[in-house]
């Protein structure tokens, strides 16, 4: 497969079904996707609307109940945990509104984590931490705790993580929605110029109207169905 079609997604009838307390949830009903490699995309819906649960479907983080989904044409939903495990750490990259960096790591420690649990050497792990804590504006703040960051320090550490194994998809839940609107305006810009330089397809679920205008494309859920698109 060459380079150019790598990392496209086809969502096709896609549903999830939850069971709570013996009643019947329906998150997604029927979703219909396509992302390429190198889109950018805003998921915009009220609360429980079924956008995190989209999200976290494509970082197969959950599994759908009915529907297909392909990753450069494969079913991936049909492989074992330790497929789809693997599948997470190289080729997806998350980032949430709580930053869930490791209190007791420095910023350093937190980048390299999931090239540590890769199985790469820690010195190769290090070098690369390094890269991208460097590309996100870090170098100075690296062997310093998470206590000892500003919340937008935080956050950029997640995002730093999120990338050291150069994923081909980055998935953010309101990655800004516990900052200030100065910091959380720095934070779309990095995201933005991402997606930009490095090719890397970006799916942001936001309430940030701002933030989804700087998305190539935007969709709507409402109800667990797409209500709008481009």
């Amino acid at each position: 497969m060459s380079k150019a079609a790598s990392g496209r997604i086809e969502i096709r009838n896609l549903s999830k079904t939850y069971m709570m307390d013996g009643s019947r949830i329906d998150a997604l009903k029927g979703v219909n996707l396509d992302i390429v490699r190198g889109d950018s995309l805003a998921i915009l819906g009220v609360s429980g609307a079924g956008k995190s649960t989209l999200l976290h479907i494509l970082g197969t983080l959950d599994h759908p109940t009915e529907g297909s989904f392909l990753y450069d044409g494969m079913s991936i939903f049909e492989w074992d945990e330790r497929k789809l495990a693997d599948f997470r750490n190289r080729k997806v990259g998350f980032v949430f509104q709580f930053h869930h960096l490791l209190p007791e790591f420095t910023s350093l420690e937190n980048t390299m984590m999931p090239a540590l649990i890769s199985g790469m050497s820690r010195a190769e792990a290090r070098r690369k931490a390094e890269a991208i804590l460097d590309e996100v504006g870090l170098t100075e703040r690296r062997i310093h705790k998470p206590g000892e960051l500003s919340g937008g320090e935080q956050q950029r550490v997640a995002v730093a993580r999120a990338l050291v194994m150069e994923p081909e998809m980055l998935l953010a839940d309101e990655p800004t929605g516990n900052l200030d609107t100065e910091t959380g305006t720095r934070i779309h810009e990095m995201l933005v110029n991402l997606n930009r330089t490095r090719g890397i397809t970006l799916v942001v679920v936001t309430h940030n109207q701002s933030l989804a205008d700087r998305m190539a494309r935007c969709i709507g859920l409402r109800d667990g169905k797409i209500v709008k698109g481009n």
